[in-house]
């Protein structure tokens, strides 16, 4: 089974996963398609040699994820093959390594979008589902041992720590998503029913605001 991710670039083969990634800021999302060209190229193959096509789905940026999901569905459709969408929060907790893993990442507007994640048996078992709060107000963990990570940490750290006390044991903030972990969970999704079709590929949003108003700034 040959899968290509969207979130940076991956290509997952039964043999491994081949990526690429590249922190460009505003430009990523126009440099996508030329990352995709260069891996497929890499790896001695072609986008028709797809069985499917991955891509982080959100929450996060309104833009990367509109143009994540954008660009997954427009190679799916070129090419007639099923697409699968990947929390992004999970694709953190994947790429943290750790057993129980609550992921916060910048919303901007003072708030985080936040997920708690516990593996269970080498899946997944989702503790808390995604949501955006205030850094003050995020739900609370049971238990200990949780490992804290992503950009939420490094802009609210005081505020999350605050709130999370003791249950939160370590924090990496530097942890971000990456097409890699995105490529690792829809595997098991596109074996199992094959992915879902083209024109159904949908951005995940948990709020719908996304700027302040004036008297709210």
């Amino acid at each position: 089974m040959k899968i290509l991710a969207l979130e940076t670039v991956a290509l997952w083969r039964d043999a491994g996963i081949d990526d690429r990634e590249i922190l460009a800021g505003q430009r990523q999302s126009g440099l996508l398609l030329d990352l995709v060209h260069v891996l497929l190229a890499s790896c001695g193959t072609g986008l028709r040699d797809m069985d499917g096509i991955a891509f982080g789905a959100g929450p996060g940026s309104f833009t990367g994820i509109r143009v994540a999901c954008g660009v997954a569905q427009g190679l799916a459709l070129g090419i007639g093959k099923p697409v699968v969408g990947v929390n992004t929060l999970q694709a953190l907790a994947e790429a943290a390594g750790a057993q129980r893993v609550v992921c916060c990442v910048d919303a901007r507007m003072s708030e985080v979008y936040q997920a708690a994640y516990e593996k269970q048996d080498d899946e997944w078992r989702t503790v808390q589902e995604a949501g955006v709060y205030a850094p003050g107000a995020v739900p609370l963990l049971p238990g200990i041992g949780w490992l804290g990570c992503g950009s939420g940490f490094a802009v609210y750290r005081d505020a999350l720590c605050a709130r999370y006390g003791a249950a939160v044991g370590r924090i990496d903030d530097t942890l971000h998503a990456r097409a890699r972990e995105v490529a690792i969970l829809a595997a098991p999704v596109f074996a199992r029913d094959g992915g879902q079709s083209a024109e159904l590929a949908a951005p995940l949003y948990v709020r719908d605001k996304v700027a302040l108003m004036t008297h709210e700034r």
